[in-house]
């Protein structure tokens, strides 16, 4: 596959992504305004909850979804608070839920207190996408990624997502191919994100040629398979044509 067709694939999987402390309503309008581009629009744009709202309105009939983080970036709130996170996100506009799981309980040996969270956000959004990160770089281990992607799985999420971004390493495709393993021996039934340090088109084909041949070439899709990023809109649209020449060409 050329460059440019993997561009033309991989840009409507993306969740255009700002979760910077200093966000503010400027840049949110500007990440928003980018959302749908001449190659089409992205699949979802990615916020903190402060600015479900503004988003909602900008791109309101654009058929982008907005997604925000709960239990972000850390993993540590109790359940009671993730729970309420989730809810006030969902009444103000989020389609889509981005949990951190606690991955340091998990670490600790404690899987129900993963149990615990994961179930209280379920709770609290049954009508909405929920991914759950699994901050694979924390995990390290592949063991603990495998069990960390099984109680994901068993807790109602829709996406499997590899990290927050906040703490490196974060996506590989190691890890990505455990969790995809899981999505794949649980019935398919679930989709994967890919999220920190994905810039160019050269790394966005890595992960989709993993998921092609773990679970099958038609099974990416923005139901399915989703890229977290803020740069990598600029390598694609450049592979596109539409736009200066970074660093995705050339693999």
């Amino acid at each position: 596959m050329t460059p440019r067709e993997t561009a033309a694939r991989a840009l409507p999987l993306l969740d255009l992504t700002s979760l910077n402390d200093d966000d503010t309503d400027e840049r949110i309008e500007a990440l928003c305004a980018r959302a749908v581009t001449p190659a089409g629009r992205v699949a979802a744009v990615c916020i903190y909850p402060r600015f479900v709202p503004l988003a909602r309105r900008l791109l309101a009939g654009t058929g982008v979804r907005i997604a925000t983080v709960v239990n972000f970036p850390e993993g540590t709130a109790p359940p009671a608070r993730v729970a309420d996170d989730t809810a006030a996100a969902v009444a103000d506009g989020a389609d889509e839920i981005d949990v951190v799981m606690p991955w340091r309980a998990l670490a600790a040996g404690d899987a129900q207190a993963v149990r615990a969270v994961l179930g209280a956000c379920r709770g609290a959004c049954p009508g909405s996408t929920l991914k759950v990160i699994l901050e694979t770089g924390g995990l390290a281990d592949p063991g603990l990624v495998g069990a960390a992607s099984r109680l994901a799985l068993e807790a109602g999420a829709d996406f499997l997502k590899t990290s927050t971004g906040k703490l490196q390493p974060a996506a590989t495709p190691e890890a990505a191919a455990v969790m995809m393993t899981a999505i794949r021996d649980a019935g398919a039934a679930a989709g994967f994100k890919a999220a920190g340090g994905i810039r160019d088109t050269a790394a966005a084909a890595a992960y989709l040629g993993l998921a092609d041949a773990i679970l099958g070439a038609g099974w990416a899709s923005p139901a399915t398979f989703r890229f977290g990023a803020s740069g990598l809109l600029d390598a694609l649209l450049a592979d596109l044509g539409m736009g200066p020449a970074g660093p995705s060409s050339g693999y």
